[in-house]
């Protein structure tokens, strides 16, 4: 390389003046890039370069581009070797293109044709604009992949829905909170909370089941996750609600127990000190979970601790710092003191629960608070409902449908379906029990239509014990509807209900409510049974009733075995009457005589005597069949200490039912004893019966006593002379006649027309009456009346005796005439 001698810049600055200007002309600073590139080109590198496509303009450029920052020559010359070499090097990439998308080429092109023409800032920009629309794209891209990630994790909750995986559900929550809001604390993000609230809101509201189980699995994570005591009371307050809701429609009773649980730990951090207000909120939400299990136990225990719990949690939410939640408190207190009081045979708690609903509705107005309201108005007429029962009168069942309704107008199906069917379900409650005290059956039709409506909603997957409950409440309204119609359309439809009941009520599960079920059923068996001329109902009346006594041991069940040992008694008794032999009475009688072994006169008085009654019952029709007196002697005396408790006063009817039994037990004995006197005491009790038994009352029971009557008093006539007592007892037939039709008991009217004809024929053959041939006359038809049922029925030996005397009396007739 020729030497170059370095050029030293002098200026001389002579007399400056202020304000004057500094000239600097001709003046060379470093290597220029002529020169620069004059060195490329003696190197041979710029031929290369111009062969490549990198023009000499744009090599002077890049020189020109280097002498502000490089004064050494030598240093200048590299820094343009190496300039001209990752020029060459990107129209060599441009040229060739890249392993890369075809974005990436398109775009060196460019930048390669830019750089030939020289335009460096050109192909800068160019890189510029290319990498900003890659950043769009890829913050595009980002956008679709998060919103492609979220739908497929909102599937993926529907899929894990369909697969009924509550845990997998939370993850996939997680996931999506995570996918939208990257934390480390992903169970405490807002929208994981939205996600609980909305899943505790579809399980408790809407009634499913999953969602609760969901909303338990995410208050879970939270609670684990929990940094402090706040939080985690927080998380486990979250927890035992999910808890509480779901555990009341389930069978057992362990979520309710790991409920209460849950509060109480929260109970132990938070004091009422540090946080007063979440102190009384867990207060009132371990009331709801006592609340829960002292519903489904029978002691009291549970439901005292939680009338504990709510009082305490008052404490703190005193009226006038926050009416709603004094009211929410109030509400779920007076449900606990009703549901004492639905245990006890006093009024007290059950007073207190009306007085505390009606506070909170006079607090909580519909327009503030619809559905807190309507929850009142619900739990009200429960309570009014619960009163109603142990009144005689039917205000308050009045009141409790009203109060029903009124809950109602806000529960509706689309807007809380379980609230909608449960208060459907107490409705039905209210109306049967007013429709059991009305003489109509519109009552019982509303009550049923309630019950059914109640099962849309309340279904055995959703909610299997309250859905066996309203089976069962179904079922007892059918039972007394049937008992007012005259087939077994009715009755075999509370046979179903409570059978379908009993797939959820097992005796495992819950004894207590497996047993009244059965006992139940076993009423309904029964009464089918009496209607049917068959055996095959009043059978399996007789085996529930035994598979009670067997399930519900002392040991096992606190249950009134005396109860059922009296209904087996009475299904017992019904299928002897329609056998020749005494088994069945005899087994009768001894399942009476094993109830009165519990049934204490001094404890349950009416019920004693009750036994006693259908005891007396037994006993007498063993004696019917047997030649002796003696059980006819038993019957009379079980009816006799019946009549001790079942007083005209206390209990007219009853009392009259049993005076008319205890008129036939003595007309049978009296028949069978010489003398009049047992006849005479028949007398008595049948007209003492009829004081009670009126007409206008009870029309079939004053028609049998008038049978009885009549019975009674023809065989009276048979030992005194006279007619007087004959004559008494055609008109008691004639009397009893007037309600005994062939349609409503064609047995009954059949016996008393051919007791009326018997009487009849008598007078006649007495020949004291002045109407001999009106006699004979109404005899005959009496007689032909009796025969268009008889024949089909009675014993045959019955029968033609029956015919013998119509045809005498035809004859007798005939004659007459023809004189």
């Amino acid at each position: 390389m020729a030497k170059r001698s370095m050029t030293k810049i002098s200026v001389q600055l002579d007399h400056p003046q202020a304000g004057g200007d500094i000239i600097i002309s001709d003046v060379k600073v470093g290597p220029t890039a002529e020169e620069l590139v004059a060195v490329l080109e003696a190197r041979g590198l710029l031929a290369a370069s111009e062969a490549a496509g990198l023009q000499r303009r744009t090599i002077i450029g890049l020189a020109v581009r280097l002498k502000p920052d490089v004064s050494n020559f030598d240093q200048a010359v590299m820094e343009l070797e190496r300039a001209v070499d990752v020029a060459l090097d990107l129209i060599a990439r441009g040229e060739r293109g890249t392993n890369e998308d075809a974005f990436v080429n398109t775009v060196l092109a460019r930048v390669v044709d830019q750089v030939r023409n020289d335009d460096l800032d050109g192909g800068a920009r160019t890189v510029d604009e290319a990498l900003a629309n890659l950043e769009a794209e890829e913050t595009e891209r980002q956008a679709r992949y998060r919103q492609s990630q979220l739908a497929l994790l909102e599937e993926g909750v529907k899929v894990d829905t369909l697969r009924h995986d509550a845990a997998a559900v939370a993850r996939r929550v997680e996931q999506i909170v995570a996918a939208s809001h990257p934390t480390d604390r992903l169970a405490w993000h807002p929208e994981f909370r939205a996600r609980y609230d909305a899943f505790y809101a579809d399980g408790t509201y809407k009634g499913i089941n999953l969602s609760l189980l969901v909303a338990i699995e995410l208050a879970r994570r939270m609670a684990t996750t929990a940094r402090d005591a706040g939080e985690r009371g927080l998380a486990l307050n979250l927890l035992g609600s999910a808890l509480v809701s779901i555990g009341k429609r389930e069978r057992g009773t362990a979520r309710l127990e790991e409920a209460a649980e849950t509060f109480r730990a929260v109970l132990e951090e938070q004091t009422r000190e540090r946080v007063p207000l979440d102190w009384a909120a867990t207060h009132y939400n371990l009331g709801n979970a006592l609340l829960a299990l002292g519903r489904r136990e029978s002691g009291a225990t549970r439901l005292e601790q939680a009338v504990e719990a709510y009082r305490t949690a008052m404490e703190e939410c005193p009226r006038m710092r926050s009416s709603l939640q004094w009211a929410m408190i109030q509400t779920n207190l007076g449900a606990a003191l009703q549901t004492l009081g639905e245990q006890e045979s006093g009024t007290a708690w059950l007073e207190q629960a009306v007085e505390t609903y009606r506070a909170v509705l006079e607090e909580c107005a519909r327009e503030r608070a619809p559905l807190h309201w309507a929850i009142t108005q619900n739990n009200l007429g429960t309570a009014l409902q619960t009163l109603g029962v142990h009144e005689s009168g039917t205000a308050r069942l009045a009141e409790a449908v009203e109060a029903y309704r009124a809950a109602l107008q806000e529960q509706t199906r689309e807007r809380v379906p379980l609230d909608w069917a449960m208060t459907q379900n107490n409705l039905g409650n209210a109306l049967a029990v007013l429709g059991e005290r009305e003489s109509g059956t519109a009552r019982l039709e509303e009550a049923v239509g309630a019950y059914r409506a109640a099962l849309e909603e309340l279904t055995r997957e959703r909610a299997p014990m309250h859905w066996a409950t309203t089976q069962t409440n179904l079922g007892s309204a059918l039972r007394t509807f049937g008992e007012r119609e005259s087939g077994t359309a009715r009755l075999e439809e509370a046979v179903a209900a409570y059978r379908a009941a009993l797939e959820e009520r097992t005796r495992e599960q819950v004894p207590l409510q497996w047993a009244a079920t059965q006992t139940s059923l076993a009423i309904a068996l029964r009464l089918v049974g009496e209607r049917d001329s068959g055996t095959a109902w009043l059978e399996q009346a007789v085996e529930t009733y035994r598979a009670i006594l067997e399930g519900c041991t002392r040991e096992r069940i606190p249950f009134d075995r005396s109860g059922t040992q009296n209904d087996l008694g009475v299904a017992l008794l019904t299928l002897g009457r329609r056998e020749s032999g005494t088994a069945r009475l005899e087994e009768a009688v001894a399942a009476y005589r094993a109830a009165l072994e519990e049934r204490a006169r001094e404890q349950v008085p009416l019920q004693w005597a009750t036994t006693h009654y259908n005891l007396g019952n037994a006993l007498a029709e063993l004696g019917e069949r047997e030649s002796g007196t003696a059980r006819l002697e038993e019957a009379v005396e079980a009816y006799r200490a019946a009549l001790e408790e079942l007083t005209r006063e206390h209990a007219p009817l009853q009392w009259a039912a049993t005076k008319n039994n205890l008129g036939n037990a003595l007309a049978a004995l009296g028949e069978r004893e010489a003398g009049t006197v047992r006849l005479e005491e028949a007398v008595e009790a049948y007209r003492a019966a009829l004081e009670e038994h009126t007409r206008e009352r009870v029309p079939l029971d004053w028609a049998r006593a008038q049978a009885g009557l009549g019975a009674t008093l023809a065989l009276l006539w048979h030992r005194e002379s006279g007619t007087a007592r004959l004559e008494e007892a055609v008109e008691a037939y004639r009397a009893a006649l007037e309600e005994q039709t062939r349609e409503r008991v064609p047995f009954d009217w059949a016996a008393t027309q051919n007791n009326l004809g018997n009487a009849l024929w008598a007078l006649w053959a007495l020949g004291e009456q002045e109407n001999g041939a009106g006699l004979l006359e109404e005899a005959s038809m009496a007689f032909n009346a009796c025969l268009t049922v008889a024949e089909s029925v009675w014993p045959p030996e019955r029968v033609e005796i029956a015919r013998a005397r119509r045809d005498q009396i035809r004859a007798e007739v005939e004659q007459r005439r023809t004189v």
